[in-house]
């Protein structure tokens, strides 16, 4: 599949099947986040593979805006490392999320992100998954296969980008 359709046809979905995924398919989107770029390569992050129905509907229900948990047959918890790069350990572990989201859907699965870092969420979810106090929670991600589609717009180019200054035109 070409990259450039990945990325403008990956949509993030709430309802799943309950078909189970492949755990070919997981390590393989396990692998993409892995591949992510970091500053200085440091790779400050750490991914929980949550399939166990009782733990993902205690997620579920720990978090607001992702109920739908429960029901993905996979939730994949992104840590951000302090220990391992101080200045970057919560921005990188996004850019190994956008990767394994990207590779889900080349492998025909359905993902959505829900953020946690920095939200009464974050306890929450390090209570409930054991996590050590110097790593931080930074979201979670529902994987499965989808039970509905969706589409989306964006806004235009000329709204968005500006050229060698804020407001200059090409």
């Amino acid at each position: 599949m070409d990259v450039h359709e990945v990325i403008k046809n990956r949509r993030s979905i709430r309802k799943y099947s309950d078909k189970k995924v492949e755990d070919g398919k997981v390590m393989t989107i396990l692998e993409a986040g892995r591949w992510a770029p970091s500053a200085a390569n440091r790779q400050p992050w750490h991914f929980i593979v949550v399939q166990d129905k009782t733990m993902r509907k205690k997620l579920a229900d720990a978090h607001q805006y992702g109920r739908f948990m429960a029901e993905s047959p996979v939730v994949i918890v992104v840590l951000g490392d302090p220990d391992k790069n101080p200045r970057y350990h919560l921005a990188d572990p996004h850019n190994a999320v956008q990767n394994m989201l990207l590779a889900a859907y080349e492998e025909g699965l359905s993902t959505c992100w829900m953020g946690v870092r920095d939200t009464d969420i974050e306890p929450e979810f390090r209570t409930i998954l054991g996590i050590p106090g110097n790593l931080r929670v930074i979201c979670s991600i529902s994987l499965g296969y989808g039970d509905h589609e969706r589409s989306s717009t964006r806004f235009p180019l000329e709204d968005i980008v500006s050229w060698e200054n804020y407001g200059g035109l090409k």
